[in-house]
């Protein structure tokens, strides 16, 4: 009775392992391992996008694309794939059950723009502080402008701060070339000897006593 009961569990487990072992070869004919590449660009610029993700949620495989979008993986054919990028709307792909050779794709990510609703910044604790301010506030009118622009103190100030003009630099180059004309057979005289020179010194004198 032992040998018969024995007999007929063997003959059950040799029938269940045999049909589990069909059942995988026919897994193994009816899947291809593909090579799935790829560029991932945007919809509407058509720029490249880096740091996508590109996996198979249910066989925990995935990769990256670099810096030029490109991407690279191995799959299955059937694998249902996710794309997801961070501001670009999540995309799905599932590779062709008929699929048996490598697979190149473009994938075309849509941005995904969030608007926040509006929001009123305050310069002051409260708005009616805000508006009392802004009451209270005094523009500079015109006669103010006019006033400080036309200012005695400013204008020298502007006077000496400007550069010499194209009559001065004319003037000047003249003088000095016309100076080394007449000095050129006799040594250079001192200015301290010289009546017109301190008759240009005593002017220059005036001249800034006047504009004070």
């Amino acid at each position: 009775m032992k040998v018969l009961v024995f007999t007929i569990s063997a003959i059950l487990f040799l029938g269940i392992s045999t049909k589990a072992i069909s059942q995988q070869v026919e897994l193994k004919e009816d899947k291809y391992i593909l090579q799935f590449t790829g560029v991932i660009i945007t919809e509407d610029t058509e720029l490249s996008v880096p740091g996508v993700h590109v996996y198979v949620p249910k066989g925990g495989r995935g990769t990256t694309s670099d810096v030029y979008g490109y991407f690279s993986m191995p799959v299955l054919n059937g694998d249902s794939l996710i794309i997801s990028a961070v501001g670009f709307v999540k995309e799905h792909l599932i590779i062709p059950k008929n699929q048996k050779e490598d697979l190149t794709v473009i994938i075309r990510l849509e941005q995904d723009t969030t608007y926040l609703p509006e929001v009123e910044v305050y310069p002051f604790p409260s708005e009616q502080m805000f508006k009392e301010a802004i009451l209270a506030f005094r523009l500079p009118s015109q006669y103010d402008n006019m006033n400080r622009n036309v200012d005695q103190a400013m204008l020298n100030k502007i006077y000496r701060g400007t550069a010499i003009g194209a009559s001065g630099n004319y003037y000047y180059y003249s003088q000095t070339q016309t100076n080394t004309y007449n000095r050129r057979f006799q040594t250079n005289s001192i200015s301290l000897l010289n009546p017109f020179a301190w008759n240009q010194f005593i002017k220059s004198l005036k001249r800034r006593k006047q504009e004070k």
